[in-house]
């Protein structure tokens, strides 16, 4: 019995051992579970704090002295504004609007009796507002003669900056003719550089007009005639030496250095007045050295001793009490543009003394009272002549020729100004035009020779030519008479291009319109350029191509004839 239960004992213990076994191992199943799913549990909530915490770093990032490179974030751009000289941020305001502001020529203080019965005589009753302004400063400037400035300083230079068709051009004539009116031996005393041969041979007649009776010669020199022609018109010699045959010298640039450089006797030590007209022309067509040949021919010091020493000039420097012993007659320059530059940079080329400037680009702002204040608008570069009207025609490349016929037969445009980018395209076009009929048209470009190109400007003012087609040659500063329409047949690439071209009408305070035909592919480009110089009153004028239809049949006819045409000038030119 003490075996048995001595064994029964010992299952009894095993089977416990075994059942707590079991329970301990359920146990630790049950513990590594809940272990695994508080681990869990905590990797989400660190999870969701380490989210929680990237985001509030994001939204409040801590300071840091790294510089994140590449950092593509969007910033208002700063405008720069421009930082000009005194005399080009504070000008002389002159009124834009010519028909409103006619001031009588009696009332501009110091015109010679002279000249105002001269003025009369060719019809001019008021002076234009730029006119009534440069006349009067200027004037005073020579106030105590042309040997001297006033008190004995150097006169102030001027630069006048107004649109086409303002009267720039009688605005330095008037005063200039008054000033040598007392002269008593012929001497260069003005001098007066233009671009094109056109608009120096327009300067001068105006200035033969004014010189009539007075005693005063003006003398042209483009090139026009032989260089030795040119030499006898400047000079004549004598025994005594070389003497002056010029009182007013008209020139283009090219010619005018070879007349420094190689005419004899062609003085300019007595030089008074230098003007430039359509400056920022002379600027950009790196005519810069053209400008330095003449300062430097104005105080070259001839070979000689004695008396004439006195007499010489030299350099403008520093005013001490040296230089200011003995009086020398000053050089004063005179700009005129109406698309004056306002870079510091070029106009310091210019070597400017103490300039004043005359300008008619400003905004009006009206005010509650019903007048107007002026100031000057630094985002509007340019002024146009008030009576403009502009307009854009969107366009392909084909159908160009037919809105330019389509304008002249259909709309009846009468005394229209074609422009083009080139002499050739220029000639083709005219060649098209003939060979379609029905519009009398002619082609001025430098091709030419200038007997032809003035023969052809005088029949165009005279109505004889309705079409004239031209380039870039007449759109500066050329004052044609009566032009309603100017049509840009190709766009033009730069902005005083544009203002040039469309100044050919709507002068001296008449009406006029401007079409330019542009491109699609320009469109955008075109706009920009114009909004970019402050001209945003130009309007869409789309033409519908049902319009264009009827002359499309005799347009192909016309240009079989041209090809037909080419092809026998290109055959000429071979043989």
């Amino acid at each position: 019995d003490s075996e048995e239960d001595i064994k029964q004992q010992e299952n009894r213990s095993n089977l416990k051992s075994k059942s707590s076994k079991r329970k301990k191992r359920d146990e630790g199943a049950e513990t590594r579970k809940k272990d695994n799913s508080e681990r869990a549990e905590g990797s989400q909530s660190t999870k969701e704090d380490l989210s929680l915490a990237a985001s509030e770093e994001e939204a409040n990032p801590p300071p840091s002295s790294l510089v994140v490179l590449g950092d593509y974030d969007r910033k208002p751009v700063q405008k720069v504004q421009p930082f000009l000289p005194q005399w080009l941020a504070q000008p002389k305001l002159v009124q834009k609007r010519i028909k409103d502001n006619l001031v009588p020529i009696r009332d501009v203080p110091g015109v010679h009796p002279r000249l105002l019965k001269k003025l009369q005589m060719n019809g001019i009753e008021s002076f234009f507002p730029v006119q009534a302004e440069v006349i009067p400063a200027i004037l005073q400037s020579a106030s105590n003669g042309y040997l001297v400035g006033q008190g004995g300083y150097r006169p102030k230079d001027i630069c006048v900056s107004a649109p086409t068709g303002s009267g720039k051009t009688l605005s330095f004539v008037i005063p200039i003719v008054q000033v040598l009116l007392d002269r008593v031996v012929c001497q260069v005393r003005a001098l007066v550089v233009l671009p094109t041969k056109e608009l120096a041979q327009q300067v001068s007649k105006v200035f033969n007009i004014y010189t009539d009776g007075t005693g005063l010669k003006v003398v042209l020199i483009t090139g026009q005639k032989s260089f030795a022609k040119e030499q006898e018109m400047l000079v004549q010699k004598k025994v005594t030496g070389y003497c002056s045959l010029a009182d007013i010298v008209v020139a283009t640039p090219g010619r005018l250095t070879d007349h420094i450089s190689q005419t004899p006797g062609f003085s300019l030590m007595q030089l008074r007045f230098l003007i430039v007209d359509e400056a920022d022309r002379m600027i950009d067509d790196m005519h810069q050295n053209c400008l330095n040949q003449i300062v430097k021919a104005a105080f070259q010091v001839e070979n000689g001793s004695g008396s004439n020493m006195l007499f010489q000039r030299t350099k403008p420097g520093p005013v001490t009490a040296a230089s200011s012993c003995y009086p020398q007659i000053p050089l004063q320059k005179l700009l005129f543009s109406a698309t004056l530059t306002q870079d510091p940079e070029k106009l310091q080329q210019l070597d400017l003394f103490q300039p004043r400037l005359f300008t008619s680009v400003y905004s009006e702002k009206k005010t509650l009272g019903g007048g107007t204040e002026t100031e000057q608008d630094t985002n509007k570069k340019y002024t146009l002549p008030e009576g403009l009207s502009q307009c854009y025609v969107p366009c392909d490349l084909n159908s160009k020729p037919l809105l330019l016929l389509h304008f002249m037969l259909t709309m009846k445009f009468t005394r229209v100004l074609c422009f083009t980018n080139s002499r050739e395209a220029s000639h083709r076009l005219f060649l098209l035009v003939q060979a379609f009929g029905g519009v009398t048209v002619a082609e001025f470009s430098s091709r030419l020779p200038p007997n032809e190109r003035q023969r052809t400007m005088k029949e165009f003012e005279q109505e004889k030519i309705q079409l004239l087609i031209s380039t870039d040659a007449t759109a500066r500063g050329i004052d044609i008479k009566g032009v309603n329409y100017v049509i840009n047949y190709d766009a033009p690439q730069f902005i005083r291009t544009y203002i040039h071209r469309v100044g050919r009408t709507a002068r001296a305070g008449k009406v006029g319109v401007a079409f330019s035909l542009v491109l699609r592919i320009q469109e955008r480009r075109f706009l920009r350029m114009l909004k970019d110089a402050g001209i945003q009153d130009i309007k869409k004028h789309p033409v519908k191509g049902n319009s264009l239809k009827p002359l499309v049949q005799q347009y192909e006819e016309a240009l079989c004839k041209l090809e037909k045409t080419v092809k026998v000038i290109e055959t000429g030119k071979k043989i």
